[in-house]
């Protein structure tokens, strides 16, 4: 087959994503990346700073209630109380008071609800709360977690991790949009996070084919080429 059918046919085969490439490429960067993060939605340091007055249980005291080797310690405020987050060497978490050492209980619904709730910053007065087990599209963070909806015109969800109870991600109308021509854009259209598919891979090489085989057709009808043709064969002559 020869350099022109080549190109032809590439042309039709890659112009279309080359066109959703464009596409996507303009749309997500026309996409403020602020809203994006849902910056607008969600108040990341709605809680207060830990205050140096405050007495706080002795290290050793914290390592002995943690019950488990530890790997770091980190204090930090929850709903207004301190509390002592043990990040354990087995790879899991346990919350502490801070000021007694007193093992926390897990994360559960009511108090996922409420740390969303006070870092929300929308207008919504309605909030549903669900537990999520596994990593979807939408959220890919720590595992378990909860995910708390507001029924707004961007229905907003924040996610909050069941162990730590720190807002994990905050998901929103923006964020799905540009997600979508994200995954358009890397042509991973069901996971949106694998940018070396072989669908991505093929099309860059088709690409690439495409461009020689243009470069190849220019060499090949460039027009000094014919005029010196044209002058060899009248010399000859």
């Amino acid at each position: 087959m020869g350099a022109s059918k080549v190109h032809r046919w590439l042309a039709l085969l890659i112009g279309a994503q080359v066109i959703v490439w464009f596409t996507s490429g303009l749309v997500m960067a026309l996409l403020p990346i602020d809203t994006v993060h849902g910056d607008h939605r969600i108040d990341r340091d709605a809680e207060p700073a830990l205050s140096s007055a405050q007495a706080f249980a002795p290290v050793p005291t914290l390592l002995t209630a943690a019950g488990s080797p530890v790997r770091q310690l980190q204090h930090r405020v929850l709903l207004g109380r301190p509390v002592v987050e043990a990040q354990l060497a087995s790879g899991g978490v346990r919350l502490l008071d801070a000021r007694t050492a007193t093992v926390l209980p897990p994360i559960d619904a009511s108090t996922a609800g409420a740390i969303a709730r006070k870092a929300y910053r929308g207008k919504s007065a309605t909030s549903t709360v669900e537990r999520v087990e596994r990593a979807s599209p939408e959220y890919r963070g720590a595992l378990p977690a909860w995910r708390t909806s507001f029924a707004d015109d961007d229905a907003t969800r924040i996610y909050v991790s069941a162990e730590t109870g720190r807002l994990t991600s905050v998901r929103t109308g923006t964020w799905r949009l540009y997600d979508f021509f994200w995954g358009l854009h890397i042509m991973d259209w069901t996971q949106h996070e694998r940018f070396n598919t072989p669908w991505l891979k093929a099309f860059a090489a088709g690409g690439l084919v495409f461009g020689v085989a243009g470069a190849i057709l220019l060499f090949m009808r460039w027009p000094r080429r014919r005029r010196k043709s044209r002058g060899m064969r009248q010399g000859a002559a």
